[in-house]
């Protein structure tokens, strides 16, 4: 019964966790007179990919790196798959005043890039040097887009706050901080929570090792992201979620394996590199109709998104 509790627990968390940050994004972002999407693209993305670098650096160091790479490439296909499937089931994504075509062919680079390096056999130091190179780059692009940005009239900052539901251009600095601060801890707690008594309930009922390392592994650590996207669905902030998925899936690859390669080389196993590399190529080209074409996220497309996941779960777990 404690495991359920600290389950449900974890679930609930998450939940509030990804509102307060999306709170302290979009205010955020009125605060210094950039958009929100650059916030989620920088500060979202890097809190809600937290417990993907926790995991990764862990199963390296313990020497399973097989984690390690399934942990960041799962986590991507989930993101756009899951991540955004569930919440479209729930909230239609008005897409058409997303501006993310930059991030996303970025994000796109980033993807050939990685599997190019996975097919070396494997990620050391040089790979990950490169890896974090293209990631210095992403982060001074995006410095430099908010610097543009707030060099303009600041009088366009009210007519940009009426664009945010709930938004307060005059919130007191340290609320949005909190704001922040909760949810960027609030996370990594919640899906590690969630995600360790998920496994014991998971033992209790027989489920193999295998089994729950490529499903509650993979969906755990993109529980922080569907927890933001779902609360900026909620609230109608497009950008901010495609943001915050384009944003992890970047992090995912450049800073976690960049990162986690300068610690010890990542072995990357024949299956990822036959099938699941592809999966995820795929899955981030399925973003390109609502980035390019501002399609909208309709309950359609959620239900497509989320059963096409629900389809790969069923491939790599029989």
């Amino acid at each position: 019964m404690l495991n359920w509790i600290l389950c449900s627990s974890g679930l609930i968390i998450l939940l509030v966790a990804g509102d307060s940050l999306v709170k302290g994004a979009v205010n955020l972002s009125l605060r210094l007179g950039v958009p929100a999407m650059i916030i989620s693209l920088t500060i979202v993305a890097f809190g809600t990919s937290a417990p993907e670098l926790l995991i990764s650096l862990n199963a390296t160091l313990s020497g399973a790196s097989g984690i390690a790479i399934g942990n960041v490439v799962g986590s991507n296909t989930a993101n756009v798959l899951m991540v955004l499937g569930i919440p479209a089931l729930l909230f239609t994504l008005d897409t058409s005043k997303c501006d993310t075509k930059k991030s996303y062919f970025f994000m796109l680079l980033a993807t050939a890039v990685f599997i190019m390096l996975a097919f070396t056999g494997g990620f050391g130091l040089w790979q990950g040097g490169l890896l974090l190179i293209l990631l210095a780059h992403y982060l001074w692009k995006n410095f430099k887009e908010a610097q543009e940005h707030r060099a303009e009239d600041s009088g366009n900052r009210p007519k940009q706050a009426s664009e945010f539901e709930e938004a307060d251009p005059n919130l007191a600095t340290w609320k949005i901080m909190a704001f922040l601060i909760a949810g960027l801890i609030g996370l990594p707690v919640g899906a590690d929570l969630l995600v360790d008594n998920a496994s014991v309930i998971a033992y209790r009922f027989g489920v193999s090792d295998a089994i729950i390392g490529l499903t509650l592994i993979a969906v755990g650590t993109s529980l922080p992201e569907l927890a933001t996207t779902t609360a900026c669905a909620y609230r109608n902030q497009a950008d901010v979620a495609i943001g915050n998925v384009i944003g992890s899936n970047i992090f995912n690859l450049l800073a976690i394996i960049g990162v986690t390669a300068m610690v010890d080389f990542i072995t990357v196993a024949s299956l990822f590199l036959r099938f699941d590399l592809w999966v995820m190529l795929a899955s981030s080209l399925l973003l390109m109709p609502f980035v390019i074409y501002r399609v909208y996220l309709t309950r359609l497309w959620g239900l497509l998104l989320t059963a096409l996941y629900l389809s790969y779960l069923q491939i790599i777990i029989l």
